[in-house]
C-alpha cells in the first residue's frame, strides 16, 4: 500500500476532466487516509462514508472556534454556523423542523405542473435557436425560480439573489479562499440575510398561500436568535437549493448525451425515468463532499482518529466503489442494490431531495423528448473548480430547430400518455 495523493489535486482542472479515476486510484491506495495537504483524513470506500456519516461520534461542525476563523470570513462562518447543515442535535433536528414542512412529498407534489411550466418557458424560447447552454439557460434558472416561488421572492429581485448566492457557494466549496473571496462571500451573505429579513416582515404584501414565506410568516418566533437561525436557513434554501439541483441537471445532461443507448432507453422506456435520476446522481454527484470532525478520539475504519481532526467523506468515489456498485462506471438505469450517497446519509440526509429528483425528472423528460435530435455542441464542457461541488461552468448543446407550438403539441401527446398510465415522472 503506497501513500495515496493528495485530494487537494481534485480542484486541477486536469483532474476534474478524470476526477472517477483519481478517486479511484485514491481509494485502490487506501480507503482512509491522512492528507497532510488538507490536513484532514479523507474517506473513499462506500462503507467507511455512509457509516461515519450518520456516526454521533463525529460532529458536523464546521467552524468550532469563530474567533479562529479569519476576519473577512468569521461574518459568513457565523451564518452557516446556524444552518442545520453545520450544526449538531439537539440544534439540528430543531432547525431542520423549521422548514420541513414545506419538503414532505405531499408539498413538493404540488410544485410538479409549476416546475413543468418553467421548464417548457425555457424551451419554447430556444427553440427556433436549435441551440442553448443547457446550464445558463436552464440548469441555473429552474432551480431558482422554484426556490424563489417557495419564498414568494418577487420576480425583479430573484437576479440578485443569485448574484448574492454565487460567492458563497464558492466558499463553501473552496477549501483555500484569499482574503477578497472570504470578505465577498461574507457581504453577499450580509446581503442576502438583509433580503430576508425584509422579505418575511413585510407586512405590506402578504404572501401568496401554500408558499414558505406564509408558513414562516404565520410562526411565532420566540427571540431575536430564532428569528436569525429561520433567516440562516432561509438562505441555505436559496444557495443549496439552486446549486447543487443546477449542477445535477447539468451532470445527468451530459452524462446522457456520452451515452446515446441510455438516452434512447429512457425514451423507450419512460417507467425507468426514478431508477435513472437515481443512477445519474450516483454517476455524477453534485455534491463530492461531507466535512465531519472527531468530538473525541475514536476509531474508524482500523484508524485512530484524533479529537477535533477533520474527516473528509467522498461521496463521489463511494457512489463509484466496485464494492458496492459493480461495473461502478457504467451507466446503468436496471442497476440492482446498493445506495448512493449522493444526498447523504443520516440525520442529515438532503431536506430537498425530493424536490431536486423531481425538477431532474421533468427536466430530463424534456430534454430527451422535446428536442429533436439533441446532440453536444461546439464548445467542450468545462468543469467549475471546486472540491465540494461537481459541476459544470457550461454545457452548449444543438438541435434540430422548431416552432415554438411543437412544445405544445408533444407536451399535450405526453399528457395523453400519462393518462393512459405510461407518463414519465410518477
Amino acid at each position: 500500500m503506497h501513500t495515496p495523493a493528495s485530494l487537494l489535486l481534485a480542484g486541477r482542472p486536469r483532474v476534474q476532466a478524470r476526477l472517477y479515476d483519481f478517486y479511484e486510484e485514491l481509494r485502490s491506495a487506501d480507503e482512509l487516509f491522512w492528507d497532510c495537504r488538507l490536513d484532514a483524513w479523507v474517506a473513499t470506500g462506500h462503507t467507511v462514508v455512509s457509516n461515519a456519516a450518520g456516526d454521533p461520534r463525529l460532529s458536523s461542525v464546521r467552524y468550532p472556534d469563530i474567533d479562529a476563523v479569519s476576519e473577512e470570513l468569521r461574518p459568513l462562518a457565523r451564518v452557516l454556523s446556524r444552518q442545520m447543515v453545520y450544526s449538531d442535535a439537539p440544534d439540528h433536528p430543531r432547525l431542520r423542523a423549521l422548514l420541513s414542512k414545506a419538503f414532505t412529498p405531499r408539498a413538493v407534489e404540488k410544485l410538479r405542473d409549476r416546475i413543468s411550466e418553467a421548464v417548457e418557458r425555457i424551451i419554447a424560447q430556444a427553440a427556433p435557436n436549435g441551440q442553448m447552454d443547457i446550464v445558463a439557460d436552464l440548469a441555473r434558472p429552474l432551480p431558482l425560480t422554484i426556490i424563489c416561488d417557495l419564498l414568494d421572492v418577487p420576480e425583479q429581485d430573484r437576479p440578485a439573489l443569485a448574484s448574492w448566492s454565487d460567492p458563497v457557494a464558492a466558499a463553501i466549496g473552496s477549501s483555500r479562499l484569499d482574503a477578497d473571496q472570504s470578505r465577498a462571500a461574507s457581504q453577499s451573505m450580509a446581503s442576502m440575510l438583509a433580503y430576508l429579513r425584509d422579505l418575511l416582515m413585510c407586512h405590506g404584501m402578504p404572501p401568496a398561500p401554500h408558499t414558505l414565506r406564509a408558513l414562516l410568516s404565520a410562526k411565532e418566533h420566540s427571540a431575536d436568535q430564532e428569528f436569525d437561525e429561520l433567516l440562516a436557513n432561509c438562505a441555505l434554501l436559496l444557495i443549496a437549493g439552486h446549486e447543487t439541483t443546477t449542477h445535477f441537471i447539468g451532470n445527468a445532461a451530459l452524462a446522457l448525451l456520452r451515452h446515446p443507448h441510455a438516452a434512447d432507453q429512457l425514451r423507450r422506456r419512460p417507467d425507468l425515468m426514478p431508477a435513472a435520476v437515481e443512477e445519474l446522481l450516483r454517476y455524477d454527484s453534485p455534491v463530492q463532499l461531507m466535512l465531519r470532525r472527531a468530538r473525541h478520539e475514536l476509531d474508524l475504519a482500523g484508524r485512530t482518529i484524533a479529537a477535533g481532526q477533520v474527516v473528509l467523506l467522498v461521496c463521489g468515489a463511494a457512489n463509484r466503489d466496485p464494492a458496492v456498485f459493480p461495473d461502478p462506471h457504467v451507466l446503468d438505469f436496471q442497476r440492482p442494490g446498493g445506495r448512493h450517497v449522493a444526498f447523504g446519509h443520516g440525520p442529515h440526509f438532503c431536506l430537498g431531495a425530493a424536490l431536486a429528483r423531481l425538477e431532474g425528472a421533468i427536466t430530463l423528460e424534456a430534454l430527451l423528448t422535446r428536442l429533436p435530435d439533441l446532440r453536444l455542441g461546439d464548445t467542450a464542457p468545462q468543469w467549475q473548480r471546486s472540491l465540494n461541488f461537481r459541476g459544470l461552468t457550461h454545457l452548449n448543446v444543438a438541435f434540430t430547430p422548431f416552432s415554438p407550438d411543437h412544445v405544445t403539441v408533444t407536451q399535450a401527446t405526453a399528457a395523453d400518455d400519462a393518462s393512459c398510465g405510461r407518463g414519465l415522472t410518477q
